[in-house]
């Protein structure tokens, strides 16, 4: 699933000059730079800004500001997509920080690519209800593995603390993550 990231452009005037200024998604909700969300805890303010931000309260002032609310609603909703699902926000910090593009073609370690070969030959293998169980259960053992070196990161991120290298692990293993979770399509499709 291919996602662009999308920036909420504020103006203001500075000394009668006319500056723009890009917000981030963090900056627009209001939360610390972080990549584990608790989301329960942000609905509230994702509905207020909804009610603040939606076209219809629009819909008799001018055209110019008739369409600024309908872009801030759309990145509103948007933001609210990304932090809704983990790995997109994880995604989302890596590219805010430099430190992954768009549709890049990330090189996974060797070793890894070996398990995962492994796990392919056993979906191709498998042949009843039992087997998929297993593989399911091989998937999940990976994941949980691939995860724990970067399970601190992840959820105690603090941005200016934790390390670029830190990141780039994160980055490793969510691409991880990404292969895992084509394999798991994969095997959903056979059930």
């Amino acid at each position: 699933m291919a996602s662009v990231v999308v920036s909420l452009t504020c103006t203001f005037r500075f000394h009668g000059i006319k500056l723009k200024y890009i917000m981030t998604y963090f900056e627009l909700f209001e939360i610390p730079v972080q990549l584990k969300i608790n989301t329960s805890t942000l609905s509230k303010k994702f509905f207020e800004l909804s009610r603040k931000y939606h076209p219809d309260f629009f819909a008799n002032d001018t055209d110019e500001n008739q369409a600024e609310a309908l872009e801030k609603s759309a990145i509103l909703n948007k933001a609210w997509k990304t932090f809704q699902n983990s790995d997109a926000t994880i995604k989302y910090v890596l590219i805010e920080k430099a430190l992954l593009e768009e549709e890049e073609k990330y090189e996974l370690p060797p070793a890894f690519l070996m398990e995962v070969m492994d796990i392919n030959e056993q979906l191709m293998d498998a042949d009843d209800a039992e087997a998929t169980k297993n593989l399911q259960q091989t998937i999940n053992d990976l994941q949980a593995e691939i995860y724990e070196p970067v399970a601190k990161t992840v959820e105690e991120y603090k941005e200016g603390v934790t390390t670029e290298v830190e990141l780039l692990q994160v980055k490793e293993y969510y691409y991880k993550k990404k292969y895992l979770d084509r394999i798991r399509q994969q095997l959903a499709g056979m059930a």
